[in-house]
């Protein structure tokens, strides 16, 4: 019953969260818009009743069906197919609960530092310098993925699942990929009109395939590299080996095109651990060395090395600095709790006089530095809690294939996420999370 009450308090604050948020005028549309999500929700809880593995499926696939929605005067970029699928997963818990699923601390040790940061994310939302903004976050991103994270812990143990999961991440991988280097071929960019901008006046053209944004688009295909230089380190076939590495080439190409100095510094980063956990087993070691030279070279020879040829790539690669020692000063100027959760772009705004709406880039860039300027002191230690333990989990399972891809994707997107502000607003992060704790409760002898 208490888990079924504290269900019950979710969906209430997403509720009163999404009245908040709702534009006026547009009442028949949005009622009409909740019905139908309703009856998708349910739908899908059903297909989730008698296929459970089929919430981390289409979790995977729509990863980057990122929808422009506009919300009063507040316009982002959401993932609405994927809001169906947590409305369904809710349903479904729902359901179990209710007929008194006896699972239980699915999540493990994540448990307490994934609810402490939440529950203080959530609490900031009574401070916060933007309350629209932190309404946006805290209902599309925290308590929408934070609900995905716990369903996946749920899964039931199926090892057959774990080799197509992985199946499909390479083929959107290399379907990605594809898409990029088709994008840079014909010089044609689709949907976000800011890159579209850049390419006019830059001195190389970036690519976002099936993505919104190209740093999206290249932390994807760095979870693909390196997910698949672990299943190769780890097989023992080679055609599986040999499928690995065409993954591995196909994706890096794409990855190129994409220009992200972020992306290429998560793979360089995550190539390093991937060769260092590997150099521990005599048997992989001679392929580990070809794999990690190759691969270190290819990330280091990649980064985008030329000056920006335009006050618009100027603008865009040369800021950062400026947002990051911003942030570090409100933080220090709010050190206890923060401007509050989405509170950032308004007190950066405040901070150097930019008028309204202005600073529409005004994020730092760091998500520890935005976490602090956000949410104080408590909020970052929180947060490093709940990193390191993240970690932790799928690394006390080594050198399982399995805890490997998880270890190197939580990896991978920590690194990216210290150049690019978007951690929170990643399912794949969420979705790793709650995968590592699922793992967890696999007895280590059963562990691919």
């Amino acid at each position: 019953m208490p888990r079924l009450t504290g269900l019950a308090a979710w969906a209430a604050g997403a509720l009163l969260l999404a009245i908040y948020l709702a534009p006026h005028g547009h009442r028949a549309a949005l009622v009409g818009a909740g019905v139908l999500g309703a009856l998708l929700a349910l739908a899908g809880a059903a297909a989730l009743r008698r296929f459970p593995w089929l919430l981390a499926f289409s979790t995977l696939l729509l990863v980057p069906a990122r929808v422009p929605v506009s919300i009063g005067s507040t316009e982002a970029n959401l993932l609405v197919p994927l809001y169906v699928v947590v409305g369904a997963a809710a349903v479904e818990l729902a359901w179990a609960l209710a007929r008194d699923d006896r699972r239980d601390s699915e999540l493990g040790v994540l448990a307490y530092p994934l609810a402490a940061f939440v529950a203080w994310t959530g609490l900031s939302l009574s401070w916060t310098v933007d309350l629209k903004q932190g309404a946006i976050e805290l209902l599309f991103f925290f308590l929408a993925f934070g609900l995905l994270a716990l369903c996946l812990a749920r899964l039931p143990w199926e090892p057959r699942r774990l080799p197509l999961l992985y199946g499909q991440l390479a083929a959107m991988g290399v379907l990605f990929a594809a898409v990029g280097i088709y994008q840079e071929a014909a010089h044609d960019v689709f949907w976000n009109p800011k890159v579209i901008v850049g390419n006019a006046y830059g001195s190389f053209f970036r690519v976002n395939s099936l993505f919104w944004d190209p740093s999206i688009y290249g932390r994807f295909l760095v979870v693909a590299i390196l997910a698949s230089v672990a299943v190769a380190l780890r097989s023992t076939s080679m055609r599986t080996v040999l499928l690995a590495a065409g993954v591995v080439a196909l994706s890096w190409v794409g990855l190129l095109f994409s220009y992200s100095q972020t992306s290429f510094a998560s793979l360089l980063a995550g190539t390093v651990v991937a060769a260092a956990i590997a150099f521990r087993s005599p048997r992989v070691q001679p392929a580990a060395s070809v794999a990690t030279l190759l691969l270190v070279g290819l990330a280091l020879a990649s980064f985008p090395g030329r000056a920006p040829a335009s006050p618009v790539v100027a603008s865009a690669t040369g800021g950062r600095g400026k947002l990051i020692t911003e942030g570090i000063k409100i933080a220090f100027d709010h050190p206890a709790g923060g401007v509050g959760i989405g509170g950032f772009k308004r007190a950066y705004a405040d901070r150097v006089g930019l008028p309204g709406q202005e600073p529409k880039r005004a994020a730092s860039h760091t998500t520890p530095v935005t976490v602090a300027a956000e949410e104080g002191v408590i909020g970052f230690l929180l947060f490093v809690w709940l990193a390191v333990t993240a970690l932790w989990v799928p690394v006390r399972r080594l050198p399982a294939t399995v805890p490997l891809v998880l270890g190197l994707t939580l990896f991978a997107v920590g690194v990216h996420s210290l150049g690019y502000n978007a951690l929170f607003e990643d399912p794949l992060a969420w979705g790793a999370v709650g995968l590592a704790a699922f793992v967890a409760r696999v007895p280590r002898e059963e562990l691919l």
